[in-house]
């Protein structure tokens, strides 16, 4: 597999890129001299390549690293949100495009000591498109939870990318060894490595596995292209107080989302109805914001939503006018209210549940776009409940960008919703509604022991007690205890690691 992988480190988790470049090559046009804070127009470097694509299909022409490099330079400049804040270095001096890009962006440091931009990657495009139009990808089927990346790991299963996968271990069972390395405490990290994340279609690896119940196994599981299910477990629940509640667990704001989610909304709002939602985000990363403000006009309904702004996308001082990528005025995401042909027919209307407020169970995967949804609602005065912990903090997003078969990814606007707030670079926090990134809700810590869906889980759980008492309940009640066999509970909310384009807020050129 020619894309990304992801690496278990002894003191965090982190998405490696493979790499490739090289020099040679020759150039169809002489490359200016380099002049640092002199910047010649992106287009003229555009799709020259050292090793360009054939078929009439790609724009592609001879050219060399330095070409590719400028382009990389030069777009950088004109597109990236903190433009003047890269250091201008000679793409000259750098023979792989791949590590140059890596070095075009803001070296600043938040306040709480991160990185400001953590959100910087590329992939091969054929990949890119393979797996946001399709949600197809090598795996077993599912998703990993990391709770703890040191020794002693905790590593679970957090939910199927199916959810008809009973041939795979459930939700909560427990990682304890691969291919006879150790995941507790061992120090291979390449072994636990290929063996959580295989590259390869067909690479087989042995994985030790204790059950909920204590029960421990062995299986040979067979890494094959999966098609994920973004939209799972939609059912109608009722409350102990007799309330019709809405649940649907939303995984990925990929391209098959959108008729997924149209058929969600459309089968809860059947008969008379749902009184509430609950909008399990706990481990959508984000994806395409469109699909975000679909599934808020459906929630809301056409009235809140009619002439209101979804979000607006603030860009570089360079362009406080025009749309830097698209070269189109400056015009707000509206609350689209039809489809839009990610993968359904286009310009159909959308069901709605017409609803004024809605519960959101997140977990710091909750990410960019599934944060637009709970932004954009509550801009427009659409009262948000969050259960569970701090959402991951992504304000920001960007345009995929090909140039020379790889997709770059580079921070190009923030996202604010119709009143003007997008400041949550930590993450929308359930407690208290401050107006800005508090929000309305309860911490409610990861139940790994009832399945997603399951009104016994710890954050459906609270959401339906809060549904029917207005509060949430009691710290001491099991709706909030982190039940976990093996050891005490986390001081953190666990992580599902997905590729990096599965976990931002991502724009295309017409929508």
């Amino acid at each position: 597999m020619d894309g990304f992988r992801h690496t278990l480190l002894l003191s965090a988790l982190a998405l490696l890129c493979a790499c490739g470049g090289g020099g040679g090559g020759g150039s169809s046009t002489p490359a200016p001299t380099w002049q640092a804070g002199q910047f010649a127009d992106a287009r003229q470097f555009a799709n020259q390549c050292l090793r360009p694509r054939t078929g009439s299909q790609y724009p592609d022409v001879a050219g060399s690293v330095l070409d590719e490099n400028n382009w990389l330079r030069s777009w950088s400049h004109e597109t990236y949100l903190w433009y003047d804040e890269i250091q201008d270095r000679n793409p000259a001096n750098h023979d792989e495009s791949l590590a140059y890009f890596d070095l075009l962006k803001t070296e600043a440091i938040t306040a709480s000591g991160a990185p400001k931009d953590q959100f910087h990657f590329a992939m091969p495009s054929g990949e890119w498109n393979a797996q946001s139009q399709s949600g197809v990808a090598v795996g077993y089927g599912l998703q990993w939870v990391i709770i703890e990346s040191l020794p002693p790991r905790d590593v679970r299963v957090a939910y199927h990318d199916q959810q008809d996968r009973s041939d795979l271990p459930p939700r909560g069972t427990r990682l304890l060894s691969v291919d006879g390395v150790s995941m507790v405490s061992s120090n291979d990290i390449d072994t636990l490595n290929a063996g959580l994340y295989p590259g390869e279609n067909g690479e087989q690896h042995r994985l030790e596995f204790e059950y909920p119940g204590g029960t421990r196994q062995t299986l040979t599981l067979s890494a094959g292209t999966v098609t994920s299910e973004p939209v799972q477990r939609v059912r109608v629940l009722t409350s102990t107080g007799g309330t019709q509640v809405g649940y649907m667990l939303f995984n990925d704001h990929i391209a098959t989302a959108e008729g997924a989610l149209r058929d969600a909304v459309a089968q809860l709002s059947q008969g008379n109805g749902i009184d509430d939602l609950v909008l399990d985000l706990r481990y959508n990363g984000g994806g395409y914001l469109a699909l975000a403000s679909q599934l808020a006009y459906m929630i809301a309904g056409p009235e809140r939503t009619a002439g209101q702004s979804f979000e607006i996308a603030r860009f570089n001082d360079q362009h406080p006018t025009t749309n830097p990528v698209t070269g189109q005025p400056l015009a707000p995401t509206p609350f689209y209210n039809t489809t839009l042909g990610f993968s359904v027919p286009a310009n159909e209307p959308l069901p709605n549940l017409n609803l004024s407020r809605v519960f959101v169970l997140t977990g710091a995967t909750t990410c960019s776009a599934s944060e637009s949804i709970i932004n954009g609602l509550r801009g427009i005065g659409v009262e948000v409940i969050q259960i569970g912990n701090r959402t991951c903090g992504k304000p920001y997003g960007f345009y995929p960008t090909d140039n020379c078969g790889t997709t770059y990814f580079t921070i190009q606007f923030q996202g604010v919703n119709a009143q003007g707030f997008g400041d949550y670079p930590d993450g929308f926090v359930p407690g208290t509604d401050d107006g800005q990134a508090g929000v309305r809700g309860c911490q409610v810590a990861d139940d790994y022991d009832h399945d997603l869906g399951d009104v016994d889980e710890a954050r459906l759980s609270s959401a339906l007690h809060y549904i029917d008492n207005g509060y949430c309940p009691p710290s001491t009640s099991r709706h909030t205890l982190h039940r976990r066999s093996l050891a005490a509970p986390p001081a953190v909310d666990g992580r599902v690691h997905k590729a990096p384009w599965r976990e931002n807020r991502i724009m295309t050129p017409t929508r």
